[in-house]
């Protein structure tokens, strides 16, 4: 089933917003392949926030919102990403 997920670097504070089908698999990427040149600066990730959708057009949408300064509101205003201390 197609994602659409948030991650934050553990070590950094940095946050990612991305889709998939294979959830496990895109994490994995993101803190050991190195296909995004964006995260693979900021290791290691975790994800803290996935929704699941019926098809990757829904997931690629969703994702391009939360990417957009509403759905940046939206992130903030429901505390999607936690405090994490350094």
């Amino acid at each position: 089933m197609p994602h659409v997920y948030i991650i934050i670097s553990t070590k950094y504070h940095k946050t990612y917003v991305g889709s998939t089908v294979d959830i496990k698999r895109r994490l994995y990427e993101h803190n050991y392949s190195g296909k995004s040149v964006y995260t693979k600066r900021y290791r290691p990730w975790i994800i803290i926030y996935q929704e699941e959708y019926n098809n990757l057009m829904e997931a690629r949408k969703r994702e391009k919102y939360l990417k957009s300064a509403a759905g940046r509101r939206f992130i903030k205003k429901y505390k999607l990403i936690p405090y994490i201390p350094g």
